[in-house]
Parts: structure tokens; sequence; C-alpha cells
């Protein structure tokens, strides 16, 4: 989220559990200077690849609650994130069949609060790609994790009937744009309420 008046719409109508601010600076949807207004649901900051002191620098500015690390932090870096900050961490993981077989999970439990599994692809997230859901059936962490990846309006009544016994949460993003940063109001207000009644 970038825009004001975005903001404040989205979370008058949807009431989102978690509204995401991008702070890599090579993403279309960054966000560069503080909104004149900031939601009041718990604030996500997404980075890749960062450096500690502009994690502690952003962090500070936006009132985080959450830092995703979108790139290839190692556990180590992690945890000292989440040291110095106090904050929740999100480690992403971009998978398909053969990287999710691969990933190495495991050297980040107690470490991230959440897991993120989003789409394999050339870009960094947000490519309106989906993967194949049912390879998380695979995943036997503990680690509770977020779905992510190319998920749009019409996905809400199949994500009602799909489970996994550590999915906490569900990350839109480009599916639901006007344009980069700037969303549909009233599609993520409907995939909301429809999601909460399954």
């Amino acid at each position: 989220m970038r825009d004001a008046e975005n903001i404040r719409a989205l979370e008058e109508q949807a009431k989102p559990d978690l509204m995401g601010f991008i702070c890599w600076e090579h993403s279309p949807r960054f966000v560069s200077e503080v909104p004149t207004f900031l939601p009041k649901c718990p604030r996500v900051g997404v980075f890749v690849n960062p450096t500690l002191n502009y994690i502690l620098e952003c962090s500070k500015t936006f009132s985080f609650s959450h830092i995703q690390l979108h790139g290839n932090e190692s556990p180590d870096f992690c945890q000292e994130v989440r040291q110095k900050t106090g904050l929740k961490i999100i480690k992403a993981f971009s998978i398909d069949k053969l990287s999710f077989a691969n990933c190495q999970l495991s050297i980040y439990e107690g470490i991230a609060d959440l897991f993120l599994f989003d789409t394999k692809c050339k870009t960094v997230g947000g490519s309106g790609e989906q993967f194949d859901w049912d390879i998380l059936q695979h995943y036997k962490g503990e680690t509770p994790f977020l779905l992510s990846g190319g998920i749009g309006p019409e996905d809400a009544e199949r994500l009602k009937h799909w489970h996994h016994p550590k999915c906490v949460g569900i990350d839109i993003n480009s599916r639901f744009e006007i344009a980069p940063a700037y969303k549909d109001t009233d599609k993520i207000n409907t995939f909301i309420n429809t999601i909460r009644t399954k």
C-alpha cells in the first residue's frame, strides 16, 4: 500500500488483519515516503536482502509489527533482525514442486514466526502467478504459514474448501490492483468477507 486515501478506504471497508508496505526500491510498489495516513491494523514491512540498519530505520518510521524477508536472508540474519527490532518475522519462500522439495525450511524453525509461500518466478513476488497449492500437503513443519502467489478474487470460493492445519492466512496483492500499490477496495472487501465466512 502507498496511497493514503486508498489505505484509509481499505481499512474502513475490509478491515484486513495485516497491511503491507514494500520497502524495496526495485519494486513498482516501493513506498518511498511515509503516507499521510497509516492504518491502525498491524503493518508489515516487506524487504528483499536488506541491511539491518535499513530495517531498523523503516521499522521506526512506519511502526511495523512484522518484518517480511523476501530474499535470500540467512537464519542468522533473521534472528538478528528479530532480536534488534523485537518484531515478528515472516520469512518468504518462492516455491514450485522442485524448489519446495529442496527448501531448507527447518533451519528457520523457531526463528521465523510465520512462513510465506509464494510462487517461484523470475521476479521477486508480485507476478500474479499461482503454484499448485497441493504441494503444501507435504509441509509437516511447526511454523504456521501464509498462502501467497497470484491469488485473485475468483479464488475465494476455492479457498473456502482448501485446508492445511498450519495455514493461518491468505496474502493478496497484484490481482486486486487497479495500478501498482493501488488496490480495488470493493474487490478486497468482497473477497475477505467471503473467506471469513468459511
